[in-house]
C-alpha cells in the first residue's frame, strides 16, 4: 500500500509525520474530498449565464483551478 504523499514527503527527510499533522491533514481531506464533489454544481449556472464577459470567463477557470486542486488534495480521503 502506497502512502500518502506528506508521508512520503516526510519519510524522505528521514523522519516520520508528526501525529498531530496527521490529525489535522484527515479533517482537511475531508473537506478537500467533499468540496471537489460540490464545486461542480456551481459550474451549472456559470455555463447557462454563457461564458460571454470577462468577469465570468474569470470566475469559471479559477473554478475549474479550485475544483482540481480539491481533487488532489482530497484523493486520499476515503483511503486514510
Amino acid at each position: 500500500m502506497l502512502g500518502s504523499p506528506v508521508s512520503d514527503l516526510f519519510a524522505r527527510f528521514g523522519g516520520t509525520v508528526p501525529s498531530i499533522g496527521h490529525s489535522l491533514l484527515s479533517p482537511l481531506r475531508g473537506i478537500a474530498f467533499w468540496t471537489a464533489i460540490a464545486l461542480p454544481f456551481l459550474y451549472v449556472p456559470l455555463l447557462a449565464s454563457g461564458l460571454e464577459s470577462d468577469s465570468v470567463r474569470l470566475a469559471f477557470a479559477l473554478l475549474v483551478v479550485a475544483n482540481v486542486v480539491t481533487l488532489i488534495v482530497g484523493h486520499p480521503y476515503a483511503r486514510d
